[in-house]
């Protein structure tokens, strides 16, 4: 084979690969996470590969079809079903990167059903589903992994949130994950009353590949029915006190709860395979 077929070979075999901080204004700040558009699907195997090589907490991966775009979200273990940090990230790429005209993108997921999106003045808003969730008892289990005791427990379909008293507990909490990844769910979200937003929150999922991630889309469909619960109102500032930390104004419709936020590119690549 000759130097010109080997090169065409690996121009084929290329396919462009974004990383995007997520819930955040600047660089270095919120979720990162990374976006790789594709012309149709790869295996499942190479898709998880990608993931597990970009060691992120999400990897989103999209297909255009004739209404909008298929879209997929891997950890560096597994494939969720439903991740909101990697969906604003994408949305960006297609807003930001990859001239796309619309303010409007219609994503389809195979777990998720649809999740449009929209440009706003006031930075991307994800329209998801909203979470239905139940008491339930605290168990030592539930509460081994973590340094102060809880009040409260709820199921959701997928996480646990525990309930906290305070905004400092949720801040200095320290936890044990090995025991977080022994409890049945796949992550186990932490919230309390926040002093300057509505509520603050943290969010574990050893159980995907995830020990602590930094802004969480997904769980705020959960936390917004909470507190909207429990404080009787419908719009919300929300912050997640990981380390990055980020931003998020949540409002719940009905049965959809509405995510807002803004992203920034990180760098932009090229991946060969």
């Amino acid at each position: 084979m000759n130097a010109d077929n080997l090169k065409k070979i690996i121009i084929k075999m290329a396919t462009k690969i974004y990383q995007v901080d997520a819930f955040s204004e600047q660089i270095f700040g919120g979720n990162p996470a990374a976006v790789v558009p594709l012309n149709s699907w790869l295996p499942d195997e190479r898709l998880q590969a990608i993931a597990l090589e970009n060691n992120l907490s999400e990897t989103a991966f999209y297909v255009q079809n004739e209404e909008g775009f298929d879209l997929r979200w891997f950890t560096p273990t597994t494939e969720v079903a439903l991740c909101g940090h990697a969906t604003l990230s994408a949305a960006h790429v297609l807003f930001e990167e990859e001239n796309y005209c619309s303010n409007v993108i219609n994503f389809y997921s195979r777990y998720s059903g649809l999740l449009k999106v929209y440009r706003t003045a006031n930075g991307i808003t994800l329209n998801f589903p909203a979470d239905e969730i139940k008491k339930i008892p605290l168990t030592k289990e539930l509460m081994e992994g973590f340094q102060y005791p809880p009040y409260e427990a709820y199921m959701g379909k997928t996480d646990i949130i525990l309930v906290f008293d305070s905004e400092q507990m949720i801040q200095t909490m320290k936890v044990a994950i090995p025991a977080i990844e022994r409890i049945d769910a796949r992550g186990v979200i932490i919230t309390a009353p926040g002093y300057q937003v509505d509520f603050v929150s943290r969010f574990f999922a050893p159980k995907v590949g995830v020990p602590e991630d930094p802004v969480t889309g997904s769980a705020h469909t959960s936390l917004t029915v909470l507190w909207s619960l429990k404080m009787n109102k419908t719009k919300f500032v929300a912050r997640q006190l990981s380390k990055r930390g980020g931003e998020l104004n949540c409002e719940i419709l009905e049965n959809r709860v509405l995510i807002t936020g803004k992203a920034v590119t990180y760098l932009r690549g090229e991946i060969n395979y």
